[in-house]
């Protein structure tokens, strides 16, 4: 069974998870719920460090594709933007 809630947000929170929701296919609802409950069983944990060495392992062959999928873009001319680290992955 189900319970309803009611949280306050600030506007940009707000605009920022739903989003987060759609761009995942998701309603908001949903989304905050699969939230929680990543964060208290340890998924979300789980999947971050999960993340972090595949980074760790791969980052420089990540940063090379990402370098060679731009490279037609460069000789187009088109104003190559420089990636934050990790951005690849």
């Amino acid at each position: 069974m189900k319970k309803q809630t009611q949280v306050r947000l600030e506007e940009d929170v707000l605009a920022a998870g739903k989003a987060a929701a759609a761009a995942r296919r998701l309603d908001f609802n949903k989304y905050v719920e699969r939230l929680i409950v990543e964060d208290t069983t340890g998924a979300r944990a789980a999947g971050m460090a999960a993340a972090q060495r595949l980074i760790d392992e791969h980052g420089s062959f990540l940063d090379d594709l990402e370098e060679q999928v731009d490279a037609p873009y460069a000789q187009l001319g088109t104003p190559y933007v420089q990636p934050r680290p990790g951005a690849a992955a």
